[in-house]
């Protein structure tokens, strides 16, 4: 080859190399602003709004996510997206579309558990790209895998076992998957054993409508979730009104205690969801939860 072509090569060569990382660069950005826009959606006051916007952002993610399938922030943020979607636009709406049309509300927590799985294999691809292998490692023996896991992590923890645990609680004619809840466990113990106080409480919101489902634990699940309820009150600061609404449908249900449960809920609704902004969205989705249960009280209780 003359000394020419192997110039043009070589520009070629280049030119290619150069754009490659381009266009890795602004994927890498693209990346990181999107990873960020949780907040921007968190202090909506239009839930319905956000519920119309979410999925083009959630494909634009898993986009991004196949030319860059390591990017942490990326896989953070689906992990997060699919789950907190499914919940408040796929699986709320299936439970007050229930008493209209059943086959409707099925097909609902079909996609939400659909979504809850997508979340969760994200949440693992972010778990492991420090430690490969994790998954396998997770299945072999839980408690090991997650004593590596730090206060870094704890995100991808905390979001990968609520999206697990979702999953599961649709599941209960699936044995395979609900022979995960251990994998579960594993992961939001650890998540509460490194930052208990992540998001403000988020664990320990969790834990409350967990614990009576956990397998072999010592005492009065609903104790258990009784201790959660106040750690959650006490991170957030009495300004959220998630751990409220668990514990009524968790606690306050299960013992027909219709007194408390009505006196929880509207101790809900009573919350300003314009006090913080950055919980607005949250709010408002729960208050709306909140309003629906309150509506069914002479169905949800046999008195």
């Amino acid at each position: 080859m003359s000394q020419r072509k192997l110039t043009v090569a070589a520009a070629a060569c280049l030119l290619t190399l150069s754009l490659s990382g381009c266009m890795r660069y602004a994927v890498n950005r693209v990346g990181d602003a999107l990873a960020r826009t949780g907040t921007t959606f968190a202090s909506d006051n239009d839930p319905d709004f956000v519920g119309e916007a979410v999925p083009f952002g959630l494909k634009l993610i898993e986009s991004l996510l196949a030319e860059n399938p390591r990017h942490r922030g990326l896989l953070l943020a689906a992990a997060s997206g699919f789950t907190q979607y499914a919940y408040a636009f796929l699986q709320q709406p299936a439970d007050e579309l229930e008493p209209q049309d059943l086959d409707k509300a099925t097909a609902l927590r079909t996609r939400a558990r659909k979504m809850y799985l997508r979340a969760r294999d994200y949440g693992l691809r972010g778990l492991s790209l420090a430690r490969a292998g994790f998954e396998s490692e997770l299945r072999r023996d839980p408690k090991a895998a997650v004593r590596a896991i730090g206060r870094r992590d704890v995100p991808l923890l905390y979001w990968t076992a609520a999206a697990w645990g979702s999953a599961i609680a649709l599941s209960k004619d699936n044995p395979e998957l609900v022979a995960d809840q251990p994998l579960v466990e594993a992961l939001i113990d650890r998540a509460l054993e490194v930052d208990e106080g992540f998001e403000h409480g988020a664990v320990h919101s969790f834990l409350i409508s967990y614990e009576p489902s956990r397998k072999g634990a010592a005492g009065d699940p609903y104790e258990r979730s009784r201790k959660h309820f106040e750690r959650a009150m006490e991170l957030s600061e009495g300004r959220l009104a998630g751990p409220l609404v668990a514990y009524a449908e968790t606690v306050a249900l299960a013992r027909q205690d219709r007194k408390e449960f009505e006196a929880l809920l509207r101790r809900a609704l009573e919350i300003d969801p314009d006090a913080r902004p950055e919980f607005r969205l949250a709010n408002l989705i729960v208050q709306r939860r909140a309003r629906w249960l309150l509506s069914r009280l002479d169905e949800l209780f046999l008195e």
